[in-house]
């Protein structure tokens, strides 16, 4: 509790300060190169950092100062129907998996994401190539550059690593808008190398491993769609993160329903040494709300419940599971006085609270997790300091308590 309120005080005594610190200027658009006069052929470059320090109060081996994510992306649009998208970073740099000489092969500058595509109508977009317009819920695809919370609820990225490398599968998507209600459908080709292994690994009596792919040589696709009806403002849609909170930006409503299968992707050894194909399937249902509340004030909420059925027992951890978990969390941005030709979201304090619940069948106990943290929008979602308190119900003393402060610059 102590840390609670010490982090919540330094946060708020930071964001009021007068401080006469030079901010930078208005984001608009990012870094844009125009390839015509009239700017509908061009490039658009996005580069993001985020900085973080964790202190777990039962001593962990990440505690310390870490860079969480680097990265940059950029996408072309040569007229109105074509695009290109890249995406390169790296994530996680530690003390302990950096090198002497800078060539460690647990820190490596990796291709997220690469798609073509082409818009057929005004309704309905196709592409192909490693991309993230996936299923099963708006958390599943929360973008990394301007969250509520200080990180993504890691539960909700259900196929990170066991189907598809890093949240982003290979394959192809269609996404598009009928009036209010938006969509998003892919078929992706499941990777075989995933965190449980690979072709190479052997299983014990009565293990469970997401290698059915891998070792069984079956359930090569996997297929995936994602459906919000958007009652009020319309989000865009052209790149595939969903958005965090708008800061009261825009007034947004959303309800959604999503979806994710692959046949015997779970490979299971049973007492007589048999290898058995068990299909993997998650179902969630979402709400998000976020809305502007007088002139300079803005709430955020989202909240989603998800099933998953896989295999018998399976489990990735405490995050990825056979069975329920629900999650949500809100956030109030405090009001301020806002002086003519200020920026309204510069110099905001945005303060928060989240909780995660899970119950799959292959834990003693469920996993019940508690969030009290705030954001410093120094420069709205462009230069931001978060601070978060996490404390895990019932966990072991090594991860039950975590402390984080987070930097984060985008251009």
């Amino acid at each position: 509790m102590k840390r609670i309120l010490g982090a919540i005080t330094l946060l708020i005594t930071i964001g009021i300060s007068n401080l006469n610190a030079q901010y930078a200027s208005e984001y608009n658009g990012g870094l844009v190169v125009k390839l015509n006069p009239e700017g509908s052929k061009f490039i658009r470059f996005i580069l993001w950092g985020q900085t973080w320090f964790q202190d777990y109060e039962g001593k962990n081996v990440n505690d310390g100062f870490s860079i969480k994510r680097a990265r940059v992306l950029a996408y072309s649009q040569l007229n109105d129907r074509f695009m290109i998208l890249t995406h390169f970073g790296a994530n996680g740099i530690y003390d302990n998996n950096l090198s002497p000489m800078g060539k460690s092969t647990d820190v490596t500058f990796f291709l997220h994401e690469m798609f073509l595509q082409y818009k057929v109508t005004d309704n309905l977009a196709i592409g192909a190539g490693v991309h993230n317009f996936g299923g099963i819920s708006r958390g599943n695809g929360q973008g990394s550059i301007n969250m509520l919370t200080l990180d993504n609820n890691r539960a909700d990225w259900s196929t990170l690593g066991l189907s598809d490398q890093f949240t982003n599968h290979l394959g192809i998507f269609a996404k598009g808008r009928i009036g209010k209600l938006n969509y998003r459908l892919a078929i992706s080709d499941a990777i075989t190398n995933t965190l449980d292994g690979n072709a190479t690994t052997e299983l014990q009596n009565g293990q469970e491993k997401y290698l059915g792919k891998a070792i069984l040589g079956e359930g090569k696709y996997a297929i995936s769609g994602y459906f919000d009806y958007q009652f009020l403002d319309q989000e865009s849609n052209v790149l595939p993160y969903r958005v965090g909170t708008y800061l009261g930006a825009k007034k947004v409503f959303n309800i959604g329903a999503g979806f994710f299968s692959q046949s015997n992707a779970i490979v299971r050894k049973d007492n007589t040494d048999n290898l058995i194909g068990e299909d993997v399937t998650h179902f969630a249902v979402d709400a998000f709300y976020d809305t502007p509340i007088g002139e300079n004030s803005s709430i955020t909420a989202y909240a989603k419940y998800q099933k998953s059925d896989m295999g018998e027992k399976y489990l990735q951890g405490n995050v990825v599971g056979d069975g329920d978990q629900f999650s949500g969390h809100v956030g109030y941005l405090l009001p301020k006085n806002v002086k003519e030709g200020e920026s309204k979201f510069r110099n905001r304090i945005q303060p928060y609270i989240g909780y995660s619940h899970r119950d799959f069948k292959g834990l003693v106990d469920p996993v019940k997790e508690l969030k009290v943290g705030g954001n410093w929008y120094i420069d709205g979602q462009n230069a931001k300091i978060s601070i978060e308190y996490q404390h895990a119900f019932d966990q072991p003393k090594k991860s039950d308590d975590m402390f984080t402060i987070q930097a984060m610059i985008l251009l």
